[in-house]
């Protein structure tokens, strides 16, 4: 014997309830088969009783198309055999007009009348699919709940009297068919009043029919494929549970997980019935089981929210190790008829916190402040305080208890999300940590957790402002890598707008499979971001590849937001010194990585070696890879106009060639470097050499290019200076304390800057440690390809931060 219970949506028509025959008759077992009213019906029949009640005529219109949409349904299973399942609709709802019409009279609710009509949907519903049983031959039988089903009804719902059920059951087991349809959600009290089991009720009344016929599993029909890690719609990558314990359904149920809710399922857990979760469209889906068997493979199985509720706060001095303080508070919101979902108190007994519906949050406030009055009047309770707008999320799994760190792994990846925790819940059983967050961060914690542990990708939303070389060159990279990335890291690298100077392109993603972009709008930085900062999603960051000191001066609002930002644009490190300050204080993380020696590891070394203790003595490089082409090549065999021509031609320099010559870029790569070093360096406290002699300095581009000659003859006076064995590299210098230089250097042979290549940049650490033989990074330090790998490079160390598998 197999029980089967079909919900709402399974019966919703005539083609679903179809389905659910073809399901049934697919299986061989013997069934006792438990169907939920037509999908909507329920609340159709409340509806009716209370327009009756407040005579709005409204309601004969609607009881008719109410009757039409069943009988339809039943000629449409039917067919020509539907006639005699016909009449007894007609006959129901003829009964059931007769009963609105007397309530009519009446003009108020009869809780009788509402109890009976609310489980008439059921009662058709089952009529159908057992007519459609028959119909195709197979033996069935229908089985009115009322006419077995005695409950009491208490406060804590329905109790089914289970010797007087079981007997009254008897006499149909002795000669019940292969297949018996029962009528779900209804019932009758000891004294022979219909009653209903209450929201949920069909489930209910499936376990418990399940448990009456001796069943050995209760399979559960929905529409989706059992039990899922999270809400699919709020985490679109949530995946199947295949197992679940029944103490961990019963966790995941109370926090708004679509499971059975807990008391529907104690008649199974009690005598130890599977329960297994199936989808209807998609019978072939072994669903997920819910048994009595623990699974301890993975310390979370799900992680759920529940929104609509308010924190309930009772502080007072006066409370601290008075006894019974706790039992009134509780006492007060149970005469308040107020349901209390997480308590929370700290060890100092100075307040009590709980967590409430946010619709009885006046109530319950109400009933504190009465039953508090006299503390609240000598100040010994300080106040009774409402925090509305919140909600829970909870993590779930066996495997929790007593492995350490599962509660870290939470709340650090609330904290790289940004959100922040307002109430903590833990029993003892370990099982369930539950916290209250507020209500607008629910969706990007849930996200952010389904992530951490690994229930789904760690998923990033990316902007990207400037599509330059350096930009298309990052958006190419990122998409080469995106599936690799995903598939054996976990992470998802969604790159969701991109923006120019002018132009945006917002959507996800913004630039399909890595295809040419179609910029649509105008650029708008602020809709750029609230895009990039969906809530859905739990990580932001905006990768700036622009040279722009205007999307520089975002920077803070957005890592104040907690949108990172990853930078190839030096105008904030190297800009005003307030600004710098303000971008290390803020939540999001900042990196710049690629803004000096582009994909080389600089910045990363400097910071290895100040984290680890070093102190820095000096620091030397060259840091424009178009003066070390430049310098390298310049050996007296040709002027220095002509390498210059030569580079402009290969594409080294800027399109005005003095941006370079000025050396004011490699004057902002060195105040990055001090900053780094944690000294004060201002971009104007640099003595900066510019190569551009003073009267070519405001000349018009084209202008200066035509007298390029006139660089020959000074430069060839410095390299003749320099004497034999010297070469001349522009360099730049920063000593201990921050005193900081660029310029052209002579320096001796066997120097470490001579040993580069000829774009190469080359920087040199004098340290502590690295005193007599200092540390040396070199390598191509310039161009689009390599400077985007930087800009990656700072993305996957931001992932692994935020809790990435890499």
């Amino acid at each position: 014997m197999i029980a089967h219970k079909f919900g709402g949506s399974s019966v919703a028509h005539a083609e679903r309830i179809l389905r659910v025959v073809d399901i049934l008759l697919a299986r061989p077992e013997r069934q006792v088969v438990v169907v939920s009213a037509m999908q909507g019906v329920t609340d159709a029949l409340i509806a009716l009783v209370q327009q009756a009640a407040a005579r709005d005529p409204a309601w004969e219109g609607d009881l008719e198309a109410l009757e039409r949409r069943h009988t339809d349904t039943a000629q449409a299973v039917l067919g020509p055999r539907a006639e005699a399942t016909l009449a007894v609709l007609q006959a129901g709802f003829a009964a059931l007009r007769d009963l609105l019409r007397a309530q009519t009279l009446v003009g108020a609710v009869s809780t009788d009348l509402l109890d009976l009509a609310s489980g008439l949907g059921e009662v058709w519903s089952s009529t159908i699919v057992d007519a459609a049983l028959r119909a195709r031959g197979a033996p069935s039988q229908w089985l009115d709940a009322r006419a077995v089903l005695v409950v009491d009804q208490t406060d804590l719902g329905a109790a089914v009297v289970w010797d007087q059920s079981q007997q009254r059951l008897a006499g149909h087991l002795a000669a019940a068919p292969p297949r018996t349809v029962v009528t779900g959600f209804t019932a009758r009290t000891r004294c022979g009043r219909v009653t209903t089991l209450g929201r949920n009720g069909s489930d209910y009344s499936a376990a418990i029919f399940a448990a009456l016929f001796g069943a050995r599993e209760l399979h559960v029909w929905s529409d989706v494929d059992g039990v899922l890690s999270a809400d699919p719609r709020l985490v679109p990558e949530a995946v199947h549970i295949p197992r679940l314990s029944y103490a961990e359904a019963c966790e995941l149920a109370y926090f708004g997980a679509k499971v059975l809710h807990p008391q529907t399922m104690a008649p199974a857990i009690e005598r130890g019935i599977p329960i297994v979760a199936r989808n209807t469209f998609h019978p072939e889906h072994p669903g997920t089981r819910i048994a009595a068997e623990v699974d301890l493979s993975q310390p979370v199985k799900g992680v759920t929210t529940f929104q609509g509720l308010a924190i309930l706060d009772l502080e007072g001095a006066g409370m601290i190790g008075v006894p019974g303080t706790a039992e009134r508070a509780f006492a007060a919101l149970k005469q308040a008829r107020v349901s209390v979902v997480m308590i929370s108190q700290g060890s100092s007994e100075h307040s009590i916190c709980c967590v409430i519906r946010e619709r009885d949050a006046e109530a319950a406030r109400h009933a504190l402040l009465e039953a508090f009055a006299r503390e609240l009047a000598s100040r010994q309770v300080s106040g009774i305080a409402v925090v509305r707008g919140i909600a829970a999320l909870a993590v779930v799994g066996d495997g929790m208890a007593g492995r350490p760190g599962t509660a870290a792994r939470l709340f650090a990846a609330l904290a790289r999300a940004n959100v922040n925790v307002r109430l903590i819940a833990q029993g003892a059983s370990e099982r369930n940590i539950s916290v209250a967050i507020d209500a607008a961060d629910a969706r990007r914690a849930l996200r952010a957790v389904h992530a951490a542990f690994y229930l789904s990708p760690q998923t990033i939303s990316i902007g990207l402002v400037g599509h330059g070389q350096v930009g298309k060159a990052f958006a190419a990279q990122l998409h080469a890598a995106a599936a690799r990335l995903r598939r054996e890291h976990d992470l998802d690298l969604r790159l969701r707008a991109v923006a120019s100077s002018r132009r945006m392109q917002l959507g996800d993603p913004a630039l399909p499979e890595g295809g040419p972009i179609a910029f649509d709008r105008d650029a708008d930085l602020e809709a750029f971001a609230d895009h990039v900062a969906a809530e859905h999603l739990p990580h932001a960051v905006v990768v700036d590849c622009s040279a722009s000191d205007a999307v520089a001066d975002r920077y803070a609002g957005w890592l104040a937001r907690g949108i990172h930002v990853i930078a190839a644009n030096k105008q904030a490190g190297s800009g005003p010194l307030g600004r710098y300050r303000t971008l290390k204080r803020q939540p999001g993380s900042f990196r710049y990585e690629s803004t000096v020696g582009a994909g080389l590891p600089i910045i990363t070394t400097l910071r290895d070696l100040l984290d680890t203790g070093d102190e820095v003595l000096a620091i030397e490089g060259v840091l424009s890879g178009t003066l070390a082409f430049l310098f390298h090549h310049f050996d007296g065999r040709e002027p220095f106009s002509a390498l210059l021509r030569r580079a402009m031609a290969l594409g080294y320099t800027e399109p005005d060639p003095r941006d370079d010559l000025s050396g004011r870029d490699v004057a902002r790569k060195l105040v990055i470097l001090g900053r780094e070093c944690g000294w004060d360096l201002a971009l104007d406290a640099v003595r900066l050499e510019s190569l551009v002699p003073e009267p070519l300095r405001e000349l018009p581009r084209d202008d200066f290019v035509a007298r390029l000659g006139d660089l020959d003859a000074p430069l060839a006076a410095r390299r003749t200076a320099a004497g034999d064995g010297a070469a001349l590299r522009y360099v730049a210098r920063l000593a201990a304390g921050g005193e900081a230089s660029v310029g052209l250097v002579a320096l001796p042979a066997g120097h470490a800057l001579l040993a580069a290549r000829a774009t190469d940049n080359v920087v040199q650490f004098t340290t502590r440690r690295y005193r007599d033989n200092p540390l040396v990074v070199q390598g191509p330090g310039a161009g689009p390809e390599v400077t985007a790998m930087g800009v990656f490079a700072d993305l996957l160390r931001l992932a692994a931060a935020v809790g990435a598998r890499l």
